[in-house]
């Protein structure tokens, strides 16, 4: 009958009249007052609030104090630190993007720079972005140079990789018409593997724009005397609330802006049809002494820049005395003692925030008006960068564990959030008819074909949200003082010029955060091996 009467409204197209078109027209338009809900509630419950006093002004700013602050700063003030950060997130973008593109473009078409290169490349990009401040703070200062830089790195990572990808899986047919038509080299390039790895690299732009964001808004709070990171700590140092929700609001939106931008671009590029052209190379990669070859040769020339003065000891020390740092600090318990602090946040706000996420996730997924009614909010928060929360954060937690457990908890809340939307959203339609045929309850329905069907997704959201709590957990002890933990222990050997220190701690976040994407890479495959049965 469903089937019938579906087909049914698929013949009839013309306009719909009487009392069946009024109730459509009423449907839509309750439906798109859903999304206005939420924002609305809270708008009321924000001004009730402040009128009754249920928190001090200073902790929540009312509305109309919001309102003034707009009108205040927006006459200039504001414009002008915003396009400050926005000057540098272009500037960092252009640099990075570029080089990603013809990084990644050599690294996909030589097997040899696959080799040779790409394990060593790997490897640093396993060392998160604001591991490398302290370090790019004692080379380059806290100028512009800082911001570029940190800018580049967060770029050139997800840029490169995705375009290898795009060039090195290129359909083997395309390449094989080439072959045939006898194109030279550099037509290749441009008419075949380009146009082949241009979905790849417009990916790696996406989550590059996301990353510079949130990356320039990081060294801007932690160094910087310009740009709409500055103006909110500054608010934040003079309790200004008002100024910092009205910050976070912009920086919400220049995130939309950037986004629809990015996605009415990425439309009007790829205007072909998207079948599956890629086709992932099977085996490992070549492996071997070859791929130890550029790592050596970096470290001789790092230890003979030391041996022989070539740079100041105290800027770039020793990789031998580096190492030595690694081993004593493991071995009087320093070390590990930050590195158990860490991991215990981490996995405290990975329990609370992919906890939320994963029940978020699937509240949204199999509950349509939920959907309605807390998506459009839930992506309007998911635009503001991670790192601007922080100012307000901290106004509302203080800067003990329990802040920086929410933090991380927010940095590991969105990727299972949406990872668990999208598997059930994904979910075949047969399912839901199964479910009924067996007159399945919620529950039975959730464990035996919900869970089931979107576990790979939800797994993977978790591989991300574990990365992300790590990062979190970095951040979470830059900006809040902690009397322990990784970051906390590069702050200080920073500020007592201990390259060796810095240099050591890098090393260890970057192998936990490799050995968490490990792990999570396990978990995914276990709790999904019946795929490959």
């Amino acid at each position: 009958m469903n089937g019938i009467l579906s087909r049914g409204r698929g013949w009839f197209r013309g306009p719909l009249r009487g009392p069946i078109a009024t109730q459509g027209r009423s449907h839509k338009d309750r439906a798109s007052l859903l999304p206005w809900l939420l924002p609305v509630v809270i708008a009321l419950l924000w001004v009730v609030a402040s009128r009754e006093q249920w928190m001090s002004e200073q902790i929540l700013p009312a509305p109309t104090l919001v309102w003034q602050s707009a009108l205040e700063f927006g006459s200039g003030e504001l414009w002008g630190h915003l396009w400050i950060s926005l000057q540098r997130l272009f500037g960092g973008l252009a640099v990075g993007i570029g080089t990603g593109l013809l990084l990644g473009i050599w690294l996909g078409a030589s097997r040899q720079a696959q080799t040779l290169v790409l394990p060593t490349f790997v490897a640093l990009a396993q060392i998160p972005t604001l591991a490398w401040i302290p370090l790019f703070m004692l080379f380059f200062g806290i100028g512009e140079w800082l911001k570029l830089v940190v800018l580049v790195k967060a770029v050139v990572v997800p840029v490169t990789l995705h375009t290898l990808v795009g060039v090195r899986d290129a359909q083997p047919k395309l390449r094989e018409a080439a072959a045939v038509l006898r194109l030279p080299r550099h037509l290749r390039l441009l008419r075949v593997l380009l146009p082949a790895a241009l979905p790849a690299f417009l990916t790696g732009v996406r989550l590059a724009l996301a990353t510079g964001w949130t990356s320039l808004l990081a060294v801007e709070l932690l160094a910087s005397s310009e740009g709409i990171g500055y103006l909110m700590v500054w608010g934040r140092q003079l309790f200004m609330l008002d100024l910092v929700l009205l910050c976070i609001l912009v920086i919400g939106l220049v995130g939309a802006l950037l986004e629809r931008g990015f996605s009415a671009l990425e439309r009007r590029l790829l205007y072909w049809p998207q079948p599956a052209t890629g086709e992932q190379q099977r085996g490992p990669l070549p492996r071997g002494w070859q791929s130890l070859l550029l790592p050596l040769t970096l470290l001789a020339l790092w230890q003979a820049s030391s041996s022989f003065a070539w740079v100041d000891t105290n800027i770039l020390t020793s990789p031998l005395e580096v190492l030595h740092t690694l081993l004593a600090g493991l071995a009087d318990g320093s070390l590990p003692q930050a590195l158990l602090l860490s991991l215990q946040r981490t996995l405290t706000g990975l329990l609370l925030g992919g906890s939320a996420g994963l029940l978020g996730g699937l509240l949204l997924g199999l509950c349509t008006p939920a959907e309605r009614v807390f998506g459009p909010s839930l992506s309007a928060l998911r635009q503001v960068a991670l790192f601007a929360w922080v100012p307000l954060l901290t106004a509302w937690f203080g800067l003990g564990e329990g802040a920086k457990h929410v933090f991380v908890g927010l940095a590991a809340f969105f990727p299972l959030l949406i990872a668990t939307q999208r598997g059930i959203a994904s979910l075949s339609p047969q399912l839901g008819e199964a479910a009924r045929t067996l007159r399945l309850n919620l529950w039975q329905r959730l464990r035996l074909l919900v869970l089931p069907g979107a576990a790979p997704a939800i797994f993977a959201g978790l591989r991300l949200s574990l990365i992300y709590a790590w990062l979190g957990t970095i951040g979470a002890e830059y900006f809040m003082p902690s009397d322990g933990g990784i970051a906390s222990l590069m702050i200080g050997a920073q500020q007592l010029f201990r390259m060796d220190q810095i240099m050591a701690a890098m090393l260890l976040i970057g192998l936990v955060g490799a050995l968490l994407g490990t792990l999570g890479q396990r978990l995914e495959s276990r709790a999904t091996r019946w795929r490959t049965a």
